[in-house]
């Protein structure tokens, strides 16, 4: 069983930045990727961005050249530096890892809010 939990949501102006921060810990070496999901109210969950063991990024087209998706393998840790954000970034975010069984099991954290103001 793998725990996923996230920090570093919060409020902040149009135009600003916020980095989240997510540790997956109980796996070990089997979490093959990590990523962020985001949910707004009314909405659908969509992903943001997620990256691979090997460092392979893949990001939502609606963040991309604002957000990076980092990630320290040795800590099973992933970053999302979100800059130049715009009110409808405002969501709660997921973050998820993805662990290699007998097929690809995806953990989710509690979800940390980011309210961006205009």
């Amino acid at each position: 069983q793998v725990q996923v939990v996230e920090s570093g949501g919060g409020l902040v102006q149009a135009g600003g930045s916020l980095r989240l921060s997510c540790a997956a810990s109980g796996s070990g070496s089997s979490i093959i990727a990590m990523g962020w999901f985001r949910q707004a109210p009314g909405k659908q969950r969509e992903l943001v961005a997620r990256i691979t063991t090997d460092d392979n990024p893949n990001y939502s087209s609606s963040v991309r050249d604002r957000f990076t998706i980092s990630r320290d393998n040795a800590k099973n840790t992933v970053y999302l530096q979100m800059n130049s954000l715009k009110p409808e970034d405002t969501a709660v975010y997921y973050c998820t890892a993805d662990e290699q069984r007998l097929k690809v099991v995806r953990y989710w954290g509690q979800g940390t809010q980011v309210t961006v103001s205009s």
